[in-house]
């Protein structure tokens, strides 16, 4: 805001010369011509009257000179403007007007409204900026520093603004999100923490049960085979009983590490790919990539918007990660029981064998050497059709991978 205080000061002193200047230059140019028309006209008679006498002097052509009175008794007996010239050796008092001076004078009163009402606009707009744009951009400066420090409590204010209260909105949104999932993440911790604990607990006791049978052991305790047999069972047993507790720790560790909230509802799949289209259509284009949509027929779709957007952009951007940046196409195969969305892509690189992988969570190919990524984003895709009562798969045709996801229908196709 303080530069923006400095530009409109800097306009301001602008706006203040511009008068200035105006109104000089008017009053420069207008002096100048209040004097020469009329002697011009002044001039001319003067010479009519020396070669023909005062009678041949013709003021029907003049428009500032409307008198000659030759020397007299009231020969300086005048409330105007005059001028006086010497004649063939006789005195003539030219009268004339000055010039429309009341004209100059609206002319320069018109001149000032018009400036003025252009200042006025101008200023006008500025300060709507200020007001409506800027002083609104400027309360959210702090917002993003706020957030990534971890300070997700105070409210964005909500307004009506035109230009931010969308954004506004949706950065209250963000705020409220990262907070839930901070909260859920805390609980889940717990909960881990929790479950690691109990279990930690209950491995004990068949921990030390296989201690205690095994120092017994060593030490030649047990003589009878039959008995050496029976403890050799009971150790078996303990250890299949930790082998549970681990397999628990490992099924703890691995499911619910992400919270995929899905809100089910209806969407037509126009929605859906207009949302990847207007993204995808520009990207492509800047890193040359061949990007095709195919025909369709708009169906209403069951499901989560967003979340099909999301299912959508993770697909795409594999395919462009791991194919030859050549061609990719989304394509509508037909389909009684749903709707299906192919994402087709040149340069596929993963071999047959590993197709079956693709959706496990934190997998990569042997095709991921030296390319960025967690192993998620297709296992997340499955999650997150599996919510929304879908299904998504993959397959391999020579120089072509193609991963399908299946909507069900919530109506008819168009």
């Amino acid at each position: 805001m303080r530069a923006w205080n400095k530009i409109f000061a800097v306009i301001s002193v602008i706006v203040v010369l511009v008068f200035f200047a105006a109104n000089l230059l008017m009053r420069n140019l207008n002096t100048p011509q209040n004097g020469r028309p009329y002697r011009v006209e002044i001039n001319r008679l003067a010479l009519q009257i020396e070669q023909n006498g005062l009678q041949s002097a013709d003021l029907s052509q003049c428009e500032f000179v409307y008198n000659i009175a030759s020397f007299g008794e009231d020969f300086f007996d005048t409330d105007g403007d005059y001028s006086i010239r010497e004649i063939n050796g006789e005195l003539y008092r030219f009268d004339y007007r000055t010039g429309n001076n009341s004209s100059n004078t609206e002319t320069i009163v018109i001149v000032n409204v018009i400036l003025g009402v252009m200042t006025a606009v101008t200023f006008g707009v500025l300060i709507y900026i200020r007001e409506k744009i800027l002083r609104p951009f400027d309360r959210l400066t702090n917002v993003p520093y706020e957030l990534s420090k971890g300070n997700l409590t105070s409210p964005v204010k909500e307004n009506k603004n035109r230009f931010f209260g969308r954004f506004l909105w949706g950065i209250d949104l963000l705020r409220e999100n990262i907070e839930q999932q901070k909260q859920r993440e805390l609980e889940l911790q717990k909960e881990r923490k929790t479950l690691l604990l109990s279990l930690s607990h209950d491995i004990k006791t068949p921990l030390s049960a296989i201690k205690l049978y095994s120092k017994a052991l060593s030490k030649n305790l047990y003589p009878d085979a039959e008995k050496q047999r029976e403890i050799a069972e009971s150790i078996n047993e303990k250890a299949d009983e930790i082998e549970g507790y681990v397999t628990q720790i490992v099924t703890a560790s691995r499911e619910d590490f992400l919270s995929l909230d899905v809100e089910n509802g209806e969407f037509y799949l126009s929605e859906l790919v207009q949302n990847i289209a207007a993204y995808y259509s520009e990207k492509m284009s800047l890193v040359k990539t061949e990007f095709v949509v195919g025909e369709y027929n708009n169906c209403l779709l069951f499901g989560d918007l967003n979340r099909a957007v999301e299912v959508m952009q993770n697909v795409i951007e594999n395919a462009i990660k791991y194919g030859d940046g050549k061609y990719i196409e989304i394509m509508f195969p037909d389909d009684d029981e749903g709707v299906l969305i192919s994402v087709r892509n040149s340069g596929c690189t993963l071999d047959k064998s590993e197709l079956a992988h693709i959706f496990e969570s934190f997998w990569r190919g042997a095709n991921s050497e030296n390319i960025r990524g967690s192993g998620l984003g297709l296992y997340i895709c499955r999650q997150l059709m599996h919510k929304m009562n879908g299904e998504i798969f993959a397959e391999i045709s020579g120089d072509y991978i193609t991963v399908t996801s299946v909507f069900g229908r919530a109506g008819q196709c168009n």
